[in-house]
């Protein structure tokens, strides 16, 4: 799958895969970014917590591009 994000410098190839990993009973989701999120109780809460990842990064990113002038 082709695809370049805004923050990417060059064209990549990223595959998508399952983003939630169980280790001992304990649930974490990986990110593009590379890091590893958790542990979570459930399966659920790991998917929960991803969209609010992503509403963190969104945020972020929005707070950058309006101080740069």
């Amino acid at each position: 799958m082709y695809v370049q994000r805004e923050t990417d410098l060059g064209p990549g190839t990223y595959y998508r895969s399952g983003r939630i990993s169980t280790v001992n009973g304990q649930h974490f989701f990986s990110t593009r970014e590379g890091t590893l999120e958790g542990p979570y109780f459930t399966r659920l809460d790991a998917e929960r917590e991803i969209q609010r990842y992503i509403l963190r990064q969104r945020q972020a990113q929005g707070l950058l591009e309006s101080r740069n002038f």
